[in-house]
C-alpha cells in the first residue's frame, strides 16, 4: 500500500485592515481514491492538524522524569494563572512549537528541569520519547527535536502552602 501525502494548510494571514486571523494548519497524511471497488482503507483522505503534533509532543516531553515544566517565563506565568482558574485545564502545548510538512515534522521544545538532574540526560530522554510518540501516533517522520532548557527549578522555589494557612487561623 502506498501512502500519498499532500499539504492542506491554512496559514496565518494578515488582511489589508491590519487585523490578523488565524486558522488551523493541517497536513494530509494519506490520500485515497473514491469508488466502491477500492479497499475500505483507501477510501478517503486523512489530515493531521498541527495542534495534534503539538499536544503529542507536549505530553511525551512531560512524561520524562526531571522535566518540571515547559515554556518560557511569560508563558509559564500565564499558564500558572490559567491553571488556577476554576474549570481551567492545563495547556499541554505550552513550550512546544512545530513545523509540519507533507511527511515530516520538526519540533522545538522549551523546558524547565529540576535541580540535580543531568540536563543532557533529560534532553536526550525527552528527544527520544517525543520522536517515538509523534512517529507512532501521527505517522509523520520527525527530522529533528530541538530542546532548549530555559530554567532550573530549585527545591526552595515551591510556594509554602502552610504559611498561607497560618495567617488564616
Amino acid at each position: 500500500m502506498t501512502t500519498q501525502t499532500a499539504p492542506v494548510t491554512n496559514e496565518l494571514s494578515t488582511p489589508q485592515t491590519g487585523r490578523s486571523t488565524q486558522t488551523q494548519a493541517t497536513t494530509a497524511v494519506s490520500g485515497g481514491t473514491a469508488g466502491a471497488d477500492q479497499p475500505a482503507a483507501n477510501r478517503g483522505r486523512t489530515s493531521i492538524a498541527d495542534v495534534v503534533v503539538v499536544k503529542v509532543a507536549g505530553i511525551a516531553a512531560r512524561e520524562i522524569p526531571g522535566v518540571y515544566d515547559m515554556g518560557g517565563g511569560l508563558s509559564r506565568t500565564i499558564g500558572a494563572v490559567r491553571d488556577r482558574v476554576p474549570g481551567g485545564r492545563p495547556n499541554v502545548g505550552r513550550g512546544v512549537k512545530v513545523e509540519v510538512g507533507e511527511r515530516q515534522t520538526a519540533i522545538d521544545l522549551d523546558l524547565v528541569v529540576e535541580y540535580g538532574v543531568s540536563v543532557m540526560d533529560v534532553a536526550q530522554d525527552v528527544r527520544e520519547n517525543v520522536i517515538s510518540a509523534v512517529e507512532r501516533i501521527t505517522g509523520l517522520e520527525v527530522v529533528e527535536v530541538n530542546v532548549t532548557v530555559n530554567d532550573v527549578h530549585l527545591p526552595d522555589e515551591d510556594e509554602p502552602a502552610s504559611a498561607a494557612e497560618a495567617r488564616v487561623e
